[in-house]
């Protein structure tokens, strides 16, 4: 089987893939010469991954999935939230991104925050989601090399490693994008 996911960021697809396995061919938007920037105008994760798999679905026709995932910190009444990826600012840079929370978080205590995905996938017209959820603090500085976005400053609930320092397979077995990934692949096999 053959699915797409909406997106041509190396470090998701690969995330993904690794979870999938090799019984579903994972393709990108790459691979369907799609050069669009794909619409999430919505102010909820759930909305944006629907509206980014339903662009995908009615215009190329193929069967896919579009993720939406977003950092939720309880003092900045869950901001960044939806607007994670381009939270200080349109260009998308992690590391300005990671600045902002940093200087928002300066002196507090209460630094409580959860990760969330939700899934958008669609096939043969119907559309079902998934979500991921994990809870954790942020730090107050920088820790490691290994993942993206906001991983650096992340520290998962009940361990002593940021996201950035752990090895991917680590990461995949409790990260918020792997649970809603799990679902996502257990309702595919059941499919197939």
């Amino acid at each position: 089987m053959e699915l797409l996911f909406a997106t041509n960021n190396k470090h998701k697809l690969n995330e993904i893939q690794h979870l999938l396995g090799y019984k579903i061919q994972l393709l990108c938007l790459d691979d369907i010469q799609c050069k669009d920037e794909i619409p999430e105008d919505y102010t909820t994760l759930n909305e944006n991954a629907s509206q980014k798999a339903w662009y995908i679905y009615n215009k190329y026709g193929v069967n896919c999935f579009a993720d939406d995932t977003g950092l939720e910190i309880e003092y900045l009444n869950n901001e960044p939230g939806v607007f994670s990826a381009r939270y200080a600012g349109p260009d998308k840079n992690s590391e300005d991104n990671i600045i902002k929370v940093l200087k928002l978080l300066k002196g507090i205590n209460h630094r409580k925050a959860r990760f969330r995905t939700v899934i958008s996938l669609i096939i043969e017209g119907k559309e079902t989601q998934f979500e991921g959820i994990v809870n954790g603090t942020i730090l107050t500085e920088k820790h490691g090399d290994d993942g993206f976005g906001y991983d650096p400053i992340f520290l998962p609930e009940g361990y002593n490693q940021s996201f950035a320092e752990m090895s991917l397979s680590e990461k995949n077995k409790i990260s918020h994008r792997a649970m809603a990934s799990q679902k996502l692949v257990r309702f595919l096999l059941n499919e197939i």
